[in-house]
């Protein structure tokens, strides 16, 4: 885990998560599933004036109403519980009321609103002969308000299908102007600035859109009987402006390390002109050379601080600028130059870097890696002043006064993406720097001869085993924001188990061995094809554009399927 000692922003207390439900009263229409929306006060303490779903807190006698409720066998005693405050609420909010008489119907409107809506729910509805439809009720998500939020709730998003018979009455005092909408139109009236919606309920409706039909969303959370996705959103900034996340989405982890409290403080924007601070010890600077094989550049790091000096971690191309601004960036200070492998976005400035050092003075740093092996492409030739080998450490130690300070590096060999890669772990914080081995946004290409599939697939599980013995949480690759996620724990509930760089990991190895069972079938379909007739079956999830680069990986999979046993053309 991170050093607290490293962390660029003092740690804070989130504020406790209260307990609450919510429910997407659902129906059918012509053009698609419609969803129940209303607008809360504007007095509201928690998102005034936006387009919610019914719902609120749960309380103490919702979890006593289970014997008035229905229930599937496979629903928990939580999941039975948050029903029961859904049903309450729409209740209350909308005089909409999921409950049944014995014969199976529903109250109507007028029924309706002749009851009591401050009246003690469960005795109401015991009252009427009705049975909570706890039964009917189904978990979608699963949100954790986001950090920085002074109010924050821990919630279940529930789908139950609008009962027959009623229309919504809001309360006019916590909801008004209920509303049925499609998802999309919702959304795109939100992007027009005429119905204000938060992040959750954005999210949210994204996901309705896959589905054509109520039967097939309840269908569908009816499954496992769990949340079909978990979230606590973090938020940075993008140009200056609040940008909200997903764990899926690529700026998550960083946001996770730099900002683990949830302040939202951090830029996202990309750019090369100033070095990105993301641990006290730990600085990216991106080289202007972005591109479809480079994202938005390559991402050189320096690790260290004024008292130790510093190593630079794949100085990236010989761009003079770049590396100008890098030296700058370490004080001049740096004690080794380490190249993750020798392509050409990540090795040639390394000669310029150390120049720059001696030029100034300072003892020249070597540069360390990998030589490139033979099977390597002529543009990828690198011979460093010295090989690094498996397992050793890097070590910067410098005193600040009294205070001793130490960052080390291990070296782990990584072949796979090329012969000569290796990656570098910060023992003290457990951070891994992957290279090119694990990127964020794309997928690493396994170019043979000086790629290999099997390598790769190897190095990945080393690297698993580095981030279960090491408590690794957190990626820095050379392409994409920081991968990873804070461990979980109760106020990161959402976290993966086993930490985000596992699971990182884990994703990448399912999500190569998946294609490769593509490209068996294709082999298999195509007995006396060709790479370029199976990669139109392998990768017809991808653009036709891209398939000339997924041909090279397409290639290592058909190496690694043939030294398995497999098909042989």
């Amino acid at each position: 885990m991170v050093r607290p000692t490293q962390l660029l922003h003092l740690a804070r207390t989130p504020a406790t998560l209260r307990p609450a439900a919510t429910v997407l009263l659902l129906r059918d229409s012509p053009r698609g599933i419609e969803v129940l929306m209303t607008r809360r006060s504007m007095t509201a303490s928690f998102a005034p004036g936006a387009y919610v779903f019914p719902g609120g807190g749960i309380d103490t006698a919702d979890a006593l109403a289970h014997g008035q409720s229905t229930r599937r066998p496979t629903q928990s005693d939580q999941h039975l519980t948050q029903a029961i405050a859904a049903i309450r609420e729409s209740f209350e909010e909308l005089g909409i009321l999921l409950a049944r008489r014995a014969e199976g119907s529903h109250l109507n409107t007028a029924e309706i609103a002749a009851l009591d809506r401050t009246s003690p729910f469960a005795g109401l509805c015991a009252a009427q002969g009705l049975t909570l439809s706890g039964a009917e009720v189904f978990v979608l998500a699963h949100w954790i308000t986001d950090r920085d939020l002074p109010r924050r709730f821990d919630v279940p998003f529930l789908v139950a299908r609008m009962p027959e018979g009623q229309e919504p009455v809001a309360d006019e005092s916590e909801q008004f102007e209920p509303v049925w909408v499609r998802p999309a139109d919702a959304l795109a009236r939100h992007a027009a600035g005429q119905f204000f919606i938060i992040f959750p309920t954005i999210r949210t409706l994204e996901r309705l859109q896959a589905y054509a039909t109520v039967d097939a969303l309840l269908q569908a959370c009816a499954v496992n009987d769990e949340p079909l996705f978990t979230s606590c959103p973090r938020a940075g900034l993008m140009n200056g402006h609040e940008s909200r996340h997903m764990e899926h989405e690529p700026p998550f982890g960083e946001l996770a390390l730099v900002c683990p409290d949830g302040q939202i403080v951090h830029e996202l924007a990309w750019q090369t002109e100033r070095p990105v601070s993301l641990l006290k010890n730990v600085q990216r600077l991106t080289a202007p050379n972005p591109g479809f094989m480079t994202g938005p550049g390559t991402n050189s790091y320096l690790v260290g601080d004024p008292a130790t000096g510093h190593v630079a971690i794949d100085p990236g191309p010989d761009d003079a600028g770049h590396i100008e601004r890098l030296w700058r960036a370490a004080g001049g200070d740096l004690r080794a130059i380490v190249c993750t492998h020798s392509h050409a976005d990540h090795s040639p400035g390394a000669a310029r870097l150390q120049s720059l050092c001696t030029a100034a003075g300072r003892d020249k740093p070597p540069i360390l890696g990998l030589p490139s092996a033979p099977t390597a492409r002529a543009g990828s030739q690198f011979t460093p002043d010295r090989a690094l080998a498996d397992g050793e450490r890097l070590m910067l130690v410098g005193a600040d006064g009294e205070d001793i300070r130490s960052h080390c590096l291990r070296v782990v060999h990584t072949p796979g993406h090329a012969a000569n890669h290796l990656c570098l772990l910060l023992e003290e914080d457990g951070l891994l720097f992957s290279g090119d081995h694990i990127l964020n946004g794309s997928t690493t290409v396994i170019d043979p001869p000086d790629g290999n599939m099997s390598d790769y697939l190897d190095s990945l599980d080393k690297l698993d085993r580095l981030c279960s013995e090491h408590g690794v949480h957190f990626i820095l690759p050379a392409h994409g924001y920081v991968l990873g996620d804070q461990p979980q724990s109760a106020d990161n509930p959402a976290a993966p188990e086993h930490g985000g760089a596992r699971a990182a990991i884990a994703h990448l190895k399912t999500h190569r061995l998946a294609r490769e069972a593509k490209v068996s079938r294709a082999m298999r379909t195509l007995p006396e094809g060709t790479p370029d007739d199976w990669v139109k079956l392998a990768y017809d999830d991808v653009p036709e554009r891209l398939w000339p680069v997924a041909k090279r990986s397409l290639l290592a999979h058909v190496e690694r399927i043939q030294s398995l046993g497999g098909f042989n053309h």
